[in-house]
């Protein structure tokens, strides 16, 4: 017999005579052997503790859609406020409020009038003017400065050219198509309309960044963030309008939505723009005079896809500013 023959029988006498001692019969052995592994406990979320996570993080969008709109425009950024004992706490601040009650009942005469009111507005303010940097100023409204005119987000790509798709409105009962036919012919020359404007179904590869972001405008309106009085699309359509000189008591609202969004201080300019920071990318092309775009498109072309839907993209000064710490 081996030497290894020899140990075994040995630890098989051994363990036989544990297994007497413990008073253990090969019964229960047996049925030990086959009870299967016991399964991980599964942590519900609210047995899991919380990481530290930052509100811009934690309020990013979910899921990708499309039109001019992001879910994170619907609630604002957490304020972040330091207790006596040094630890931060964070406060939810109310998203926007609805515009209307949903499921509001509107009679013949009041839809003729929303109906003509969306053309009837003749422009009262003069063209807006446009620096060096490519940036537009409106005289009636200064902290308004978009660098991307409507014809540009439409001519480059943008809402997965479907954006003056026909459009069944729940909250009014209608269906709402051919107002593409009111922009200027300039901004549209050349454009096929059932690819860049009319199309019945979103398609990222439209789109200049070839991604798809933002909500529908359906979405939108179920939040009751459409004023139909004025624009039944919502943000873009209402630019398109306010760029050609119109103005309505919505433009208070809707200008301080693109501030909250991209203006100076906005969200999604701040994101992109670290964004470029955490890469290292210190240069941005000029879109207008042509050239590479390729570091452009490798910095999150969901979060540029995004600002060139609010009618701005990141510019020379602008990213110069921000890894000059101005952001």
């Amino acid at each position: 017999m081996s030497t290894y023959e020899q140990r075994r029988l040995e630890n098989i006498r051994r363990n036989q005579t544990l297994i007497k001692e413990l008073g253990i019969s090969k019964r229960e052995t047996a049925e030990s052997a086959r009870k299967p592994p016991l399964k991980k406990r599964k942590l519900s979320p609210s047995s899991v503790r919380p990481t530290s996570v930052s509100s811009r993080i934690a309020s990013a969008p979910t899921k990708p859609a499309y039109n001019e709109d992001i879910s994170l425009d619907t609630e604002r950024p957490a304020a972040r406020k330091k207790q006596k004992n040094g630890s931060v706490s964070v406060a939810k601040v109310e998203p926007e409020r609805a515009l209307y009650t949903r499921g509001e009942a509107r009679s013949e005469d009041e839809l003729a009038a929303i109906r003509a009111g969306w053309t009837s507005r003749k422009p009262t303010e003069a063209p807006p003017t446009r620096d060096e940097n490519g940036t537009f100023h409106f005289a009636s409204h200064p902290t308004f400065t978009p660098n991307k005119s409507p014809a540009e987000v439409l001519r480059e790509g943008a809402f997965g050219g479907s954006y003056f798709r026909p459009l069944r409105s729940r909250q009014l009962g209608i269906t709402v198509e051919d107002d593409w036919r009111e922009l200027p012919e300039a901004w549209i020359a050349g454009l096929r309309t059932d690819t860049y404007l009319t199309n019945t179904g979103y398609d990222p590869e439209i789109n200049k960044y070839r991604v798809k972001c933002g909500q529908s405008i359906e979405e939108w309106e179920a939040a009751g963030w459409i004023a139909h009085e004025y624009d039944i699309r919502g943000w873009f359509q209402w630019y398109c309008r306010f760029f050609q000189g119109r103005r309505c008591d919505d433009d208070e609202r809707q200008v301080g939505r693109w501030e909250r969004c991209v203006g100076p201080k906005g969200r999604w300019r701040r994101v992109l723009l670290k964004k470029y920071l955490q890469l290292g990318v210190r240069s941005v092309t000029d879109e207008e005079g042509g050239g590479d775009e390729e570091d452009a498109a490798e910095v999150s072309p969901v979060v540029h896809q995004t600002c060139h839907h609010w009618a701005w993209e990141v510019r020379q000064d602008v990213l110069d500013a921000a890894w000059e710490g101005r952001l």
